[in-house]
């Protein structure tokens, strides 16, 4: 299973539209095939900044959703709310309780 994480940071007056934006499409992203859960976390002290944590069965699935006209569109109306450039990691659980 692979696990990404994104951290985004927004111009503050942005996070609304972001949030709309997200509630809108994270049922479909759920729905994709080969994700397994995706959350969305808020830091508790820049709250202008956030994470996406998703799950997904393997790294094709990923890529799959990545090269999908669902992925772009998202994307294409989030890329343009952030004030730094997001970073990225994929990840594999080492050890878990």
């Amino acid at each position: 299973m692979i696990h990404r994480i994104v951290k985004m940071e927004f111009d503050p007056e942005k996070i609304e539209e972001f949030l709309s934006n997200f509630e809108q499409n994270k049922k479909k992203i759920r729905e994709f095939g080969g994700c397994y859960k995706l959350e969305l976390l808020r830091d508790q002290d820049n709250t202008n900044i956030f994470f996406t944590y998703s799950y997904w069965v393997d790294e094709l699935s990923l890529e799959r959703y990545r090269n999908s006209e669902l992925f772009k569109n998202v994307w294409t109306k989030t890329k343009v709310l952030f004030n730094a450039k997001p970073r990225a990691w994929s990840t594999n659980i080492i050890s878990s309780q």
